[in-house]
Formats: structure tokens, C-alpha cells, sequence
């Protein structure tokens, strides 16, 4: 493990696997090294290529976390990577983590390439929109002591599962995880933004990004992930998507890092 200062004096963790071009992962909502061994997987099958960051986004294992949060900050984290790369690098970002991907090209970070993976962007009525209040909901049951009804929001208002569904999580090991990070679910709900919200995504958010962007989603994913993948690659004018086969939500590593390779060059 090893560890970055971001600019606020966060100390951000990450590990490195590889020599090459530098490649920075950006886990989605509630994800970090010690849950999701995905990251670490696809970076060593690109360990040939690529020098790949795998880091835990602040509030999230073993990073630490400043308040008052902002978007801002987490983007000086990516950052604070990519100075330690000591050259440009591609950001690939998962669901939620992709628009922050997206955000830290925009916000002229010396990145050359984005891969956004299925940016969880609600633009048709496939499914129900977020609440309005959904941000100040998690604030209210984390400043209440109450970590385990965030989680539970982020399960139904933001993955859309019932609730009876999300009941019987309750006595499963991946619902204390999500609970133990419930703190950083507004971060992300942050992150999104209005782009839940079933309408257009806004124009103007990503208006400045003038870097290749490769739009993945799964053949086999929810259709409102597809349309929303669709959605961000339609937006932006130096955007491609790509359709991964046999792909749902969880990226297929090997499919994955195939289409990282191409887009590479």
C-alpha cells in the first residue's frame, strides 16, 4: 500500500500494479480495495501495459476523509495520482465513478483518455427517478446516527431493488460493508447530480472535455443502464460506445481489458 497527500492533506491510499502508461480505476458508490477485488484483478491482467492505480476513494478504507465534502476534492485526489504517475494517464471510472472520471477531464486534469463503465444516468422512465431529496435523506439518517438506513436508501432509491429484497440483505455479509461506508453514499449521490432524474443530462457539465471518451455497457446489464450509457456517448462529441457481450453491471475483467487495450492504441 502505498500512500498520496491529496491538497487538502487527505491521505489517499493506493496500490500499483504494472509498468507502463498510467491508468487510474475510479470505484462507483460504496466500493473500495478491501470489497471490490475487481480493480485489482483487472490491473494485473494489464500489468503488461499499463501502470495501474487502484486507490480507495476518500471516506472509503483506508483513505482518509476532510470535511466539508465536495466533488472539488475528489477530483484533486485523481489529481494528486496522477502526479505521483508523473505523466498524464487514462481514468477509467466505474458506474458513479465515471462521472467523476468525466468531471476531473473536464476540470482540465492532464488526463488523455476517459472510460466511463456504465454511468448509472436515469433519462427515460425505464425505472423510477431519484428522490429530489435524495442527498439531504442520507445526510439526515447519517447526522441521526442511522448508517443502516442510508444504506437501505442507496438500495432502493439508487440500485432500485424492493424493499423486501433490501430487508432480507440485512442478514447477509455484504450489507455491513455498504453500511460501513454509508457515510460516502452522498458523495456520490452528489456526483450525479440531476442526472438521475429521468430528463436530459445537463449540457453544459462536460462541455470543456476535448479527450477520447470510450462509453462501455453490458449486453446483458438493465436497460436503463444501456439507454443511460447511450445517453452520455450521444452527448458528447468525442465519445464511442462500446457493447461489452455477456456483461451486466459487473464488468467482465477480460472483455474489459481488451476494450481498454484498443482504446489505448
Amino acid at each position: 500500500m502505498s500512500i498520496v497527500k491529496s491538497a487538502d492533506g487527505t491521505q489517499i491510499s493506493y496500490d500499483v500494479y504494472g509498468e507502463g502508461q498510467p491508468l487510474i480505476l475510479v470505484d462507483g458508490a460504496t466500493a473500495h480495495r478491501a470489497v471490490n477485488p475487481l480493480n485489482a484483478e483487472t490491473a494485473k491482467l494489464l500489468s503488461d501495459q499499463f501502470r495501474t492505480y487502484v486507490y480507495d476513494r476518500r471516506g472509503r478504507g483506508e483513505s482518509g476523509d476532510t470535511a466539508p465534502y465536495a466533488i472539488q476534492r475528489e477530483i484533486e485526489d485523481i489529481a494528486a495520482l496522477i502526479e505521483d504517475a508523473g505523466q498524464p494517464a487514462i481514468v477509467l471510472g466505474g458506474s458513479s465513478g465515471s462521472l467523476l472520471a468525466l468531471d476531473a477531464a473536464a476540470a482540465g486534469l492532464p488526463i488523455t483518455k476517459v472510460v466511463a463503465w456504465e454511468p448509472p444516468v436515469i433519462v427515460d422512465d425505464s425505472r423510477p427517478p431519484l428522490p429530489t431529496d435524495y442527498v439531504e435523506q442520507l445526510d439526515a439518517h447519517i447526522a441521526a446516527g442511522h448508517p443502516d438506513l442510508a444504506a437501505e436508501l442507496f438500495f432502493t432509491a439508487a440500485i432500485g431493488m424492493p424493499p423486501e429484497a433490501v430487508a432480507g440483505m440485512r442478514q447477509s455479509p455484504y450489507f455491513q460493508p455498504v453500511v460501513d461506508v454509508a457515510h460516502t453514499i452522498s458523495y456520490d449521490g452528489r456526483i450525479m447530480g440531476t442526472t438521475m432524474s429521468g430528463n436530459p443530462l445537463p449540457t453544459d457539465r462536460w462541455a470543456t472535455i476535448a479527450v477520447p471518451v470510450l462509453v462501455l455497457h453490458g449486453d446483458n446489464t438493465w436497460p436503463t443502464l444501456a439507454s443511460g450509457a447511450q445517453a452520455v456517448a450521444a452527448l458528447l462529441p468525442t465519445a464511442h460506445l462500446k457493447v461489452i457481450p455477456g456483461a451486466d453491471h459487473a464488468a467482465d475483467i477480460t472483455h474489459l481489458a481488451t476494450a481498454l487495450r484498443d482504446f489505448a492504441g
